[in-house]
């Protein structure tokens, strides 16, 4: 009975300030930090934010910020929070936002907007956010009164996390004030984040056709990751005989150096995946979308089956099918679905040979593949080849690196040279497709993970729109490693003004500082690299030194990959005269 009365005694509700009742839930959420850059608008929160043991991290720029909480949720798993000054500090977050909303990352946005009493009078910093928002997240969450901050706020936990996605949280700046009587409550008291695995039904059909498949593969996503599922992946796969290819820029989704393993398909993906998936009669596609970018064809090989029968496991039945037709969705978390088939295969067919001349196929495919990898390689450049460059640095990547890659020419070339044996060590912006995402992302990987090395992949133009996070590293002590390939070019796009405008550049060179000076005025470490040989030792010394460092690669910038877009490119046509020399007719 004394029990009972003092667990009553904790549920009670308490009087306090809203901006203490955000604060509260936020502790019982398990948030640490919470970036952005301060501004009036939250100040009284802010002021909270010490005694209750969360850290604020000032960054330079309100963008920076979600795409460093993207990342530090993909390698924690926590959510992570952002906030800014009403008006432009939150509309500044627009891209970011956007960009975790596409990659599925769930996050909360406090987005303090203006004061109740002024709304529509178009006052200083007011801003409709709610309807900006709208469209990037998966929900905006408004707080209608003063005494619903809290449950405002664990609605916007609840349906990040159900929904994996951004959610905004939208507060006038007048409701941090006063009083009101709350209960804090735990997460498991309004959440539940596990969705089990799905229809029995389902994963029972799903069993018999992999069972009766000749040429089984798999296809392992972001949701495999998410879930903590690749050893259940893997028990599949060794119980089928099946090749594992990842999805688009989910390098770490199934080890790279298991024998089924046959890498990344999409742009700039494996060869070796995507000769391999071609001949599937039955795909086993795991925590993952299928995107339409991510399953164009590359290398001139259309390798998506047509004919396959298409098992898809997604924990949002929006994205079932959504894509291509399947034979089956299976609506279900990751991991719980392929504990699921893993067990019954076991079960029902513990007999299924080994195919032995799969696992040479896949064997002869890798190794045909690794052999022009390192062939495209050694072309020489002038002064390096990038490619050579992205080898020189995998060569010397630690086993529980993390890497976090940006767009553009060299960044998604990486996609074909980055091998991961554990999940949450790829962090790629994905198909948002923003520049600018690679190095505040490595801020928040190595928020996540500090024990662990964190490298960004960036090109010169994305390093121009992340550079003043080097300060933000300086200042908070997060020590990671900016590879800056500096080829003096926007080079993606370039290509595509070689390809098809006939060399005709408006807009894609570019000058560019010494980066490695650059970085020594902001209080990092700075190395400028023009020699392949000694770029694995730069990487080793920035490692070693446990400081922010930015390494300035001078590449090539005529060694281009293919064309991002050729899918949405056409020749040029010029009609009136004054354009003709334009028409390519006329080249």
């Amino acid at each position: 009975m004394v029990q009972i009365k003092e667990e009553v005694k904790k549920q009670a509700k308490v009087k306090m300030t809203p901006s203490e009742a955000i604060v509260e839930t936020l502790v019982a959420e398990g948030v640490t930090h919470i970036s952005g850059i301060l501004g009036s608008s939250f100040m009284d929160l802010l002021d909270l934010f010490p005694t209750a043991g969360i850290r604020f991290i000032g960054v330079r720029h309100e963008q920076s910020a979600a795409h460093m909480e993207d990342a530090y949720t993909r390698v924690g798993g926590v959510a992570g929070v952002v906030i800014g000054q009403n008006g432009p500090g939150i509309t500044n977050m627009v891209t970011s936002v956007a960009a975790a909303n596409q990659a599925h990352t769930p996050m909360v946005i406090i987005s303090p907007s203006a004061g109740t009493p002024t709304v529509g009078w178009d006052g200083f910093q007011e801003c409709d956010q709610v309807s900006v928002f709208k469209a990037i997240t998966k929900e905006t969450v408004r707080v209608t009164h003063p005494s619903r901050v809290a449950d405002c706020l664990r609605t916007a936990f609840r349906i990040a996390y159900a929904e994996r996605g951004p959610v905004l949280y939208d507060i006038p700046r007048d409701y941090f004030y006063g009083e009101l009587e709350e209960q804090i409550l735990k997460p498991h008291q309004y959440r539940v984040d596990n969705r089990g695995c799905g229809s029995i039904q389902s994963i029972e059909e799903a069993v018999e056709l992999l069972a009766s498949a000749k040429n089984p593969v798999i296809l392992s996503g972001r949701g495999t990751v998410d879930s903590d599922g690749i050893e259940v992946v893997q028990e599949i796969a060794e119980h089928l005989t099946a090749p594992v290819a990842v999805s688009y820029m989910h390098n770490d989704a199934f080890p790279s150096d298991h024998p089924l393993a046959v890498g990344p398909i999409g742009y700039m993906g494996a060869k070796s995946a995507m000769n391999t998936l071609k001949d599937a009669d039955v795909l086993l596609a795991i925590g993952t979308r299928l995107s339409v970018f991510g399953t164009l064809p590359c290398y001139d090989i259309d390798y998506f089956p047509k004919n396959a029968k298409i098992i898809q496991i997604d924990i949002n039945p929006r994205n079932l099918a959504r894509t291509h037709p399947i034979e089956l969705g299976i609506i279900g978390d990751a991991r719980e679905a392929s504990v699921e088939i893993a067990k019954r295969l076991k079960e029902r067919y513990p007999n299924i040979s080994r195919n032995e001349e799969t696992v040479k196929k896949v064997t002869s495919e890798k190794e045909k593949w690794e052999a022009e990898l390192v062939e495209l390689a050694m072309v020489d450049g002038s002064p390096i080849n990038p490619r050579r460059a992205l080898l020189e640095l995998t060569k010397v990547l630690p086993e529980n690196a993390i890497v976090s890659t940006d767009i553009g020419n060299v960044s998604s070339t990486a996609n074909a040279y980055l091998k991961f044996n554990h999940g949450r060590k790829h962090i790629a912006a994905l198909t948002f497709g923003n520049t600018g995402f690679a190095y505040p992302a490595a801020l928040g990987a190595k928020l996540a993970n500090p024990d662990c090395p964190v490298i960004a992949i960036v090109g010169d133009g994305a390093w121009g729109m992340s550079l003043h996070e080097v300060s933000t590293a300086v200042e908070e002590n997060i020590p990671v490693i900016a590879c800056v390939f500096n080829n003096q070019a926007w080079c993606a796009e370039k290509k595509n003004q070689v390809d098809f405008y006939n060399n005709h550049f408006v807009g894609a060179d570019i000058q560019n500082p010494d980066f490695a000076e650059v970085a020594r005025s902001m209080g990092a470490e700075g190395i400028r690299v023009d020699d392949p040989n000694k770029l694995g030792a730069a990487i080793r010394e920035a490692i070693e030194s446990e400081k922010p460092t930015v390494i300035d690669i001078q590449v090539d910038g005529t060694q281009l990959a293919p064309p991002f877009r050729k899918d949405a490119l056409k020749m040029p046509v010029r009609l009136l005269p004054k354009y003709s020399h334009l028409d390519h007719r006329n080249w």
